[in-house]
């Protein structure tokens, strides 16, 4: 299995919201657009910037999702890698982000993810990797 190079600046994407608390998905594909049209090297969507944990199953998988679709909209979606945040909460979750991920990073040639193990739940680097499928991402 070989691991993405991953060199440049990337950003962790925050999330925005509407007023009444619901996830501003217009906003954020605004965002991803921005950020690719102003160069950057990779974008980390579901990061840690703070609100990763407070986000639904489907509103995390929404948010990486549209970070993958905006990126492939320009020719630039070679240089652009996405890295989605998919480990936060439980050894559970964090399982079914993994899934997460490789329904939808793993469509980008340059995809990659990165996990945040729960901090009381943290499991051995053995039993991590057991829990990782392996498809090469």
């Amino acid at each position: 299995m070989s691991l993405p190079t991953l060199r440049g600046a990337f950003t962790a994407l925050v999330t925005p919201f509407t007023a009444d608390g619901t996830l501003d998905e217009a906003a954020f594909r605004r965002l991803v657009r921005w950020q690719v049209l102003a160069g950057i090297d990779g974008l980390v969507p579901c990061g840690t910037t703070g609100e990763a944990p407070t986000l639904s199953p489907d509103e995390r998988e929404r948010l990486i999702a549209a970070t993958v679709e905006v990126v492939a909209e320009r020719p630039s979606r070679g240089r652009v890698r996405v890295i989605a945040g998919t480990g936060i909460g439980s050894i559970a979750f964090g399982v079914a982000g993994l899934a997460l991920a490789f329904r939808t990073v793993g469509r980008l040639e340059r995809g990659a993810r990165i996990e945040a193990a729960p901090a009381l739940d943290a499991p051995t680097a053995e039993e991590a990797v057991q829990a990782a499928p392996s498809s090469g991402m």
